[in-house]
């Protein structure tokens, strides 16, 4: 029962928060939205700028180990062959 005196709370503070938004401060919550604004878009070009960053940062380490990887393939033998069970136990 608790969980649905909740929800209804919550229901009925959204509304009532929208209807105050809407009809009594519209002014006031005009300004605050185009408020944000300016700080929404600061700081998530800041963001998009670090991800941009250290996705370069991750692809360049990458190939980075792909050609140390590649390297260390061509220097080693191919041939290495592992004994099976079997193989141990016949010699």
């Amino acid at each position: 029962m608790g969980k649905f005196l909740a929800i209804l709370f919550g229901l009925i503070a959204v509304a009532g928060g929208v209807w105050l938004a809407v009809t009594v401060w519209w002014q006031e919550f005009y300004e605050l939205v185009f408020g944000f604004i300016p700080p929404i878009l600061f700081f998530g070009g800041l963001i998009a700028l670090i991800a941009g960053i250290s996705s370069m940062k991750d692809a360049k380490r990458t190939k980075q180990l792909e050609k140390e990887t590649e390297e260390t393939h061509e220097e080693t033998p191919q041939e290495s062959h592992e004994e099976t069970p079997e193989e141990a136990k016949e010699e």
